[in-house]
């Protein structure tokens, strides 16, 4: 009964069965008390803990070192460490177990040093306990001691590898990382994904498409669900969908047609690559759809201006009687700002609270700014970021300002400017976008002061930059970039490109002062 409630993750009932087992005066055996003490830990119950404890020393089997190493589990898994290693050194018969306990309890505690002394105390240390003390620094930050550690380690095996080579990942050293995957001897699944999983992590998208391509043409290694979510989150980031396609061909025909975590990546990749079809055909498919599966087909379609069809999703979602989260009501609320629906999009932002208990964050007030913008009402939306309970971060601003340039609204532009140079001073977008309404409305003399101020920041606009999938491979391109082997092509193809469109009536605006030059325009 203790292991089927265990096994159920019934941990309470762990708990009051063991009473109605002492009401019964049924003596508990070896078997019997880790089933307890685990049940305890996961409950945080350390009362009842402690009383099992006082079982366990009449009862006499404190000797008995399973018993007494989840003894040592249950204290340090509650945060009272002194109370494990009470037990730890009352217990006359220690094996490695204990030993490993002990020292994880110290770590996972913070207390690094006391395990590291006690690690080096132990009379024996198998693989297990010197991966334990090695994670132990990865976890703390102290890669350079981890490595020291590493090195003097006898006997490594896979998971000893494995364990540095994701430490370095985690900690933003890619370097450190190729380092070490080169010179492995063997690797398995988890070392490609420690490699490709740092690439992602640190924002290295171009490098996961490369490893990921390595790992299929150089090893015997078949990705597994973790590897293809992070490939198809790189394919989202570069825009890469011919390869993403490749993915979900590859995906259905090995057996990952039904995993949730994958079809959550191919929703988001095509919503985010534009293809929005697919994406709703990917999550009408699925068997199981969790949280992230409604959230991601909401977003992807309010994003791309399919509000009707995102908030007909929201309904649905309702009803199938998932609860909508934070996330959820960013969707909804973008999709209410695309269609213009300001009555509703306050209905859905006052339900977060009344119905579903979910605080506002900023980007809800965000979208709300958004939603008001859009529909012209600037004045109201003014009045809605002065009342808000969190500061406007320059998010919020930079929308006001950017529908101050749709309605001409030039002294709630200057307003929106002004807090913006607070937040931050040295980004010439602000002047450039204030510039633009001041343009559009034939305001020379402030277009020539607003540049005159862009120029006094010291700053330079970052440039945009672009980038297109061709036979496999991503390219980025800045304005006037002549990086590229082929750019006397690209640029000869650009001007006749530009030839055909003006010979079909096409007249460039040139009105806008962020541009550097007429001569060529790159979205």
């Amino acid at each position: 009964m203790f292991k089927g409630y265990l096994q159920n993750d019934m941990y309470r009932d762990v708990v009051v069965l063991f009473r109605r087992m002492m009401d019964e005066d049924v003596r508990p055996n070896c078997f019997t008390f880790p089933m307890v003490l685990k049940s305890c830990v996961k409950l945080l119950a350390l009362v009842e803990g402690e009383e099992v404890h006082a079982v366990v020393l009449k009862a006499g089997f404190l000797s008995n070192s399973f018993v007494g190493t989840t003894l040592i589990d249950m204290y340090s898994g509650v945060g009272r460490v002194k109370c494990a290693y009470r037990v730890f050194n009352e217990m006359v018969l220690r094996n490695v177990f204990t030993w490993t306990s002990m020292i994880n309890g110290y770590v996972v505690n913070g207390d690094l040093a006391s395990g590291r002394m006690l690690f080096d105390l132990a009379p024996e240390r198998d693989v297990v306990l010197w991966n334990r003390m090695v994670t132990g620094y990865i976890e703390c930050g102290d890669m350079v001691e981890a490595r020291k550690l590493f090195d003097v380690m006898p006997n490594k095996d896979l998971m000893s590898w494995n364990t540095l080579l994701n430490g370095y990942a985690n900690s933003g050293d890619i370097e450190g990382c190729e380092k070490l995957f080169e010179v492995m001897q063997e690797r398995n699944i988890f070392s490609w994904n420690g490699l490709i999983g740092g690439y992602a992590h640190n924002g290295r998208f171009s490098e996961v498409i490369d490893a990921f391509k390595r790992m299929l043409n150089e090893s015997d290694v078949q990705p597994n669900d973790a590897t293809l979510v992070n490939v198809l989150s790189a394919c989202t980031r570069l825009g890469a969908l011919d390869l993403g396609k490749w993915v979900h061909i590859y995906a259905e025909s090995n057996g990952y047609k039904h995993n949730v975590y994958v079809a959550n990546g191919l929703i988001d990749m095509y919503a985010k690559c534009g293809v929005v079809g697919h994406a709703i055909d990917v999550f009408r498919s699925m068997d199981k759809r969790d949280l992230i599966s409604w959230n991601t087909i909401i977003n992807g379609l309010a994003v791309h201006g399919c509000g009707s069809d995102a908030l007909s999703l929201f309904a649905e979602m309702k009803n199938s009687g998932v609860k909508p989260d934070g996330i959820t009501f960013i969707g909804v609320l973008c999709a209410c700002s695309h269609m213009g629906l300001v009555a509703d999009g306050f209905a859905y932002f006052n339900s977060m609270m009344n119905e579903y208990s979910t605080v506002p964050q900023i980007e809800h007030y965000g979208c709300m700014v958004d939603l008001l913008g859009r529909a012209g009402l600037l004045e109201q939306a003014v009045n809605f970021v002065e009342k808000m309970p969190v500061r406007a971060d320059a998010v919020i601003w930079t929308a006001l300002l950017a529908a101050c340039r749709i309605y001409k609204k030039i002294d709630f532009a200057r307003l929106a400017l002004q807090k913006l140079i607070e937040l931050d001073p040295k980004n010439p977008a602000n002047y450039v976008m204030l510039a633009n309404i001041c343009g559009d409305a034939r305001r020379w003399k402030d277009v020539a002061e607003l540049k005159v101020a862009m120029r006094d920041t010291g700053s330079r606009k970052v440039p945009g930059c672009s980038l297109i999938e061709v036979e496999d491979e991503v390219s980025e391109f800045y304005c006037f970039d002549e990086r590229h082997s082929k750019s006397k092509e690209i640029y000869g193809a650009l001007r006749g490109l530009m030839k055909a469109l003006r010979s079909s009536g096409y007249v460039p605006d040139f009105m806008e002062v962020g541009q550097e030059s007429p001569g060529f325009i790159m979205d």
